[in-house]
């Protein structure tokens, strides 16, 4: 079992109190929000930004495919718009122009001045044709900085070590959203930054970044925003849930992955068009184009899995760090597939799709081990990389993947065994009968769930399995119907995604599970959702 502490019995009071910890100090407001211009080089890029408005020089911003990228460009354009002021947005195309402003980008870019958002900070050579071309360069970014510095005239990051700004866990729309409100002051304009939320709430949800301090406040405040907003996209996305209030997991598990998945198997400016849409019927359109890419994501990621995991079962011991390698496998959700491994074996994944002498991939990592140190240490071997502590990305030659496999595993076999328990934590055993809506109700005191304030998680022990019935569209789901204890009468429903259990030989289930709220046709019931299988 993976750090299955001590279970206590709990009641809606301890849980309350359980919960309560997490938050120690008061509730950040939006006024509490630190000053953008702590953000190193923020003053700086907002000045130059407004001096090339006020001299009408040609700007062009260069984005990402994930949804943190498109979002970033999203608020940008917005906020342009409104001044109004012409901005050539760019987002790279995955396939044909590669990660961030690269010199790929740069031969079609005719301006004055370029501002990345969610990129920027390795772009070394970028940064130096820029240089040559008389092009002035202003980087924003929220990735770990490598040792090396490209040359811009300023870069705005605040995993910089000499930033001063006091919360550094942060997403590239944030960093953005942030310097736009110092171009506002500059300007002296009276646009209001929070009609943003709606967009930035995604990134931060999306970007996976921790739901505490301001982060925690930002997605509140967005939650609220995308159910009253009148733009386009959030009309569309509420229509889409239908729900009476909208939930981080509700971003997180039906919207995030319809935006990443025009970036990862076709081009984000669908998903950018969505977000920037100025009529509900333009943003209706993107938003179905975005769900057809969606369902074609599922299907090409199910197959590569089934392919990445058949390569791991090959193979005789399991490496402290997965890597696995394909022919042909799409680029776009080798990711996916990465979370997936990690997921299944509890350990980092690597997973690489090639092309000819080529090599590109996404890692993603568990519990403390920090992918990015990993990929750091062994760099000699790859082309480039970067990223974070749980995900990060490469690309490598072909012929040296055998090499950077053996390498990772023996820098991986030095960290502490400590390191790779992954962070499930199962606060308790709750009884069947406290087990209602006002359990929901005190849940959803302490929301938005995420990264650093998991949805509570409880376990389950040896319950008596009653029936299991495949469910979904493929049969590929399943509830299953149990007794928590022989003396009780009340069952339970449990949901099971992705998997249709086989009955032990015992009936017996060993489970952790939360407990969220389903709305289907205005009806509304508890749904204990199945996390992990003991």
């Amino acid at each position: 079992m993976s750090r299955l502490e001590e279970h206590p019995f709990l009641d809606k009071n301890s849980l309350f109190t359980l919960l309560k910890e997490r938050f120690l100090g008061e509730e950040k407001k939006l006024s509490h929000i630190p000053n953008p211009a702590l953000l190193i080089d923020a003053e700086k890029a907002a000045k130059k930004i407004a001096h090339a408005i006020q001299n009408n020089k040609r700007i062009t911003l260069v984005g990402d495919y994930d949804v943190d990228g498109v979002s970033s460009t999203a608020i940008m354009v917005d906020f342009f718009r409104q001044i109004p002021y012409p901005l050539e947005a760019i987002i790279p195309n995955r396939f044909s122009d590669g990660y961030g402003v690269s010199p790929t980008i740069l031969e079609r870019v005719d301006t004055d001045l370029i501002i990345t958002v969610d990129n920027g900070i390795t772009a070394r050579e970028a940064a130096r044709i820029c240089q040559e071309r008389g092009i002035e360069l202003i980087i924003t970014d929220h990735h770990t900085p490598s040792d090396e510095l490209p040359l811009a005239h300023a870069i705005v990051d605040p995993k910089l070590p000499t930033c001063q700004y006091p919360f550094k866990e942060i997403c590239g729309a944030q960093v953005a959203w942030l310097l736009l409100a110092l171009v506002k002051k500059e300007l002296r304009l009276s646009i209001d930054m929070k009609q943003f939320l709606d967009i930035l709430c995604i990134a931060i949800i999306a970007d996976i970044m921790p739901l505490i301090d301001i982060n925690r406040t930002l997605v509140k405040e967005g939650l609220n925003l995308i159910m009253r907003s009148n733009r386009p996209a959030s009309i569309i996305i509420r229509d889409f849930l239908n729900k009476s209030s909208i939930t981080s997991e509700d971003i997180a598990f039906n919207i995030a992955p319809r935006i990443n998945s025009a970036g990862r198997l076709e081009d984000a400016s669908i998903a950018l068009n969505f977000f920037t849409a100025t009529s509900t019927h333009e943003a209706y359109t993107q938003f179905e184009k975005l769900s057809a890419l969606n369902e074609q994501r599922k299907e090409t990621e199910a197959l590569t899995t089934q392919e990445a995991i058949a390569q791991v079962e090959a193979l005789d011991t399991l490496p402290d760090v997965l890597v696995v390698a394909g022919e042909g496998w799409h680029e776009g959700v080798v990711g996916i597939v990465a979370s997936r491994l990690v997921d299944k074996y509890s350990r980092p994944a690597i997973v690489l799709s090639i092309e000819s002498t080529h090599a590109k991939g996404s890692a993603r990592s568990l519990g403390e081990v920090s992918i990015y140190d990993l990929l750091h240490a062994n760099e000699h071997f790859l082309e480039k990389f970067g990223g974070h502590k749980m995900a990060a990305g490469l690309s490598i030659l072909t012929e040296a993947i055998e090499d950077f496999t053996k390498a990772i595993n023996q820098s991986a076999a030095k960290l502490d065994r400590s390191d790779f328990l992954p962070k499930e934590k199962v606060l308790g055993i709750i009884e069947s009968d406290a087990i209602d809506f006002e359990l929901l109700q005190l849940l959803e005191h302490f929301e938005p769930y995420g990264e650093a304030n998991p949805r509570p998680s409880f376990l389950m022990k040896d319950a008596e399995i009653i029936s299991i019935t495949p469910m979904g569209k493929e049969r590929s789901h399943c509830r299953i119907s149990v007794r928590q204890f022989p003396h009780e009468r009340k069952t339970l429903e449990l949901v099971l995604f992705r998997q249709v259990l086989e009955m032990p030989d015992d009936r017996k289930l060993t489970c952790s599970y939360t407990v969220s709220k389903n709305e289907f046709n205005s009806k509304v019931s508890l749904q204990l959702l199945i996390n992990k299988i003991y």
